[in-house]
């Protein structure tokens, strides 16, 4: 079930980037620190639930999505990168997971067990010294 983020409920601001640039690197803001706040966002209450709880370490504990992108050279490609990393984020959380069922062993495994374990009890019983 994809669920579109309105780009209204993105904050993002041009920062400068980390690492080894050469003579542009003072000058250029093109990494994108992007923020996200789950709350106010337009998504349905139990993916907002499952995107506050998925303990990734981009979510703050004030439920605010924080992604910095600074992959690319140019500002508009971190953007898109940006964008599309919090989508994935989202996609992940509108993913229902499966109710597990707890199942029990059948009759069968559990003599089988029950068995082997008696056999192998056994066997290290004859191990012992021989009675007189």
């Amino acid at each position: 079930m994809k669920r579109s983020i309105l780009p209204s409920e993105v904050a993002w601001t041009a920062i400068r980037a980390q690492g080894a640039g050469g003579q542009n690197v003072n000058k250029v803001s093109s990494a994108i620190h992007l923020r996200f706040d789950i709350a106010a966002s337009s998504l349905p209450d139990p993916v907002k639930a499952r995107l506050v709880a998925c303990g990734d370490q981009r979510v703050t504990p004030a439920g605010v999505v924080i992604i910095k992108a600074q992959r690319y050279r140019t500002q508009e490609r971190n953007l898109a990168d940006a964008m599309s990393r919090l989508q994935e984020l989202v996609d992940a959380a509108a993913h229902v997971p499966r109710v597990r069922r707890p199942t029990r062993p059948t009759k069968g495994s559990q003599r089988r067990r029950v068995d082997d374990k008696v056999k192998r009890g056994r066997i290290k019983a004859a191990r012992g010294r021989p009675v007189d």
